[in-house]
């Protein structure tokens, strides 16, 4: 973070600019020499640990199993799968040369690993014995981002995780859809405070080469949409191209059932746009790198004796697995931290100066309400416990409250753009299923079908472009 400057534009006057300063500024990532690359910093990385961490736990308690793919796809594999391969061609890196020699055969970076896993899938099932199969990557991809970028939202390579599975019939296939997504809303709801949504997207914006996709999408603050995490239903439309059989108990061949799915580094540039205000980020307590920011205030001749009861404060919650760290450096003053600590979001600071050790107390500031508060010593760890908890809890109730009062509905063309060129967020109406309505709303308003919702509760009779009254409801939204 620069030492001289903080946020110098309001969240509600320059939402882009605020987000690049967001990023930044506070540490979380920085540009790279190449364009559309970026560099995730320490403290950047440190959250994505701690979401790695708890997602990698759910996914092995779930009986599945980490390995790693190299970056390199040879053509002849991308191509297998034609629909998948024509969905990803505009966005694929080639490597033709190594060295001063010309490769025999083109390879792809990465752009997912879907052709690559599935070449090794054929080899390694062979019975009903060796099902299910189910793997999961924490590896990049590299995309050619054909539209403009924004740091973690939209880069040309990115951190995430994905998985993918074989089974030995559709339902078994279906279950493991469903669980997975499951999976990621609780990561999403629970740990980074972010409401979603929950359905099925369009045939055209589902995965190439699925049967079918499951997603998760949440609104950010400027009114756009953004899809956190997939699961994909590839039925067998990749285990026929690449000969994923197995032998069942039936002693008859049959191809396997597959799915395969993921989540982003996206989902921190959520954590910003969702949470954070014209001050710099709000991080949610469960995965803030640091919980408890401990700001020991001081003259020169109290400096020791404070700066020694920060670093017991910090040791005693430490103990009870409370991420506290203590900034005792001198070189900076009280309100330069706390204004730097506020920008990184820390959920709460607590700043202990000579007068508060004489009191036997320390003072408490949230990070999301501002409000602040003294606790005796002897009470800190439980008051931190539970602070730390309605902090968490308040987070996911206001972003709640943002995506319910930003969810509105359309009965016409014209309605829907009135209200997405208004206020943006979510427009729940009614769609035929004609790929040609869906395409002629994008023309007319540049929104897509977000997403077909499983709980949908109020449904408008007509399709919004035909009038056809056999419709089913969808959530329209513009997104990143």
């Amino acid at each position: 973070m620069t030492k001289e400057l903080g946020i110098t534009v309001k969240k509600s006057s320059d939402f882009s600019d605020w987000y690049t300063q967001c990023v930044l500024k506070s540490g979380i990532v920085d540009y790279s020499p190449s364009k559309g690359f970026i560099i995730l910093r320490p403290y950047g990385y440190a959250i994505w640990e701690i979401i790695k961490d708890i997602l990698d736990n759910e996914l092995k308690n779930t009986g599945h199993k980490n390995g790693f793919l190299p970056v390199l796809i040879p053509e002849s594999l991308l191509t297998k799968e034609k629909d998948h391969f024509d969905g990803f061609m505009p966005e694929v890196f080639w490597v033709t040369r190594s060295g001063n020699s010309e490769l025999g055969e083109k390879l792809a970076v990465r752009p997912t690993s879907e052709t690559l896993a599935y070449s090794l899938f054929s080899k390694w099932i062979s019975s009903y014995r060796d099902l299910p199969l189910k793997l999961n990557f924490w590896n990049s991809a590299l995309r050619a981002e054909i539209k403009s970028t924004k740091p973690l939202i939209r880069n040309s390579e990115f951190l995430w995780q994905e998985g993918h599975t074989a089974h030995t019939d559709e339902i078994e296939a279906d279950e493991e859809v469903k669980l997975i997504l499951g999976l990621y809303k609780i990561l999403i709801e629970d740990y980074l405070a972010i409401p979603t949504i929950s359905g099925l997207k369009s045939d055209k914006e589902k995965f190439v080469g699925a049967k079918y996709t499951t997603c998760l999408e949440s609104l950010m603050a400027d009114g756009k949409v953004l899809q956190m995490a997939t699961s994909h239903h590839l039925g067998q439309n990749f285990s026929k191209p690449f000969e994923i059989k197995f032998l069942d108990k039936d002693t008859n061949e049959h191809f396997a059932w597959q799915t395969s799915w993921g989540i982003s580094w996206r989902i921190i540039g959520a954590l910003i746009m969702v949470h954070g205000d014209d001050k710099g980020l709000i991080l949610p307590p469960k995965i803030s790198p640091t919980q408890v920011i401990i700001v020991p205030i001081y003259k020169d001749e109290s400096k020791e004796i404070v700066k020694q009861k920060a670093c017991d404060l910090e040791n005693k919650l430490r103990a009870h697995n409370i991420r506290a760290f203590t900034d005792d450096r001198d070189e900076f003053t009280s309100g330069w931290k706390f204004n730097e600590w506020e920008m990184k979001g820390v959920p709460l600071r607590a700043n202990i100066g000579l007068r508060d050790m004489k009191e036997n107390q320390v003072e408490l500031i949230r990070r999301d309400t501002k409000e602040r508060f003294y606790v005796k010593e002897g009470e800190l760890v439980n008051k931190v416990l539970i602070i730390l908890e309605k902090i968490q809890s308040n987070m996911f109730d206001s972003a709640k409250n943002q995506l319910q009062s930003n969810t509105r509905t359309a009965a016409s063309l014209a309605e829907l753009l009135s209200i997405l060129d208004a206020t943006g967020g979510f427009v729940a109406s009614s769609w035929c299923g004609k790929r040609i309505c869906e395409d002629l709303v994008k023309e007319k308003t540049t929104a897509d079908i977000r997403i077909v919702p499983f709980d949908a509760t109020e449904k408008v009779s007509a399709c919004i472009a035909c009038g056809n009254q056999d419709t089913i409801q969808v959530y329209f939204g513009r997104a990143y």
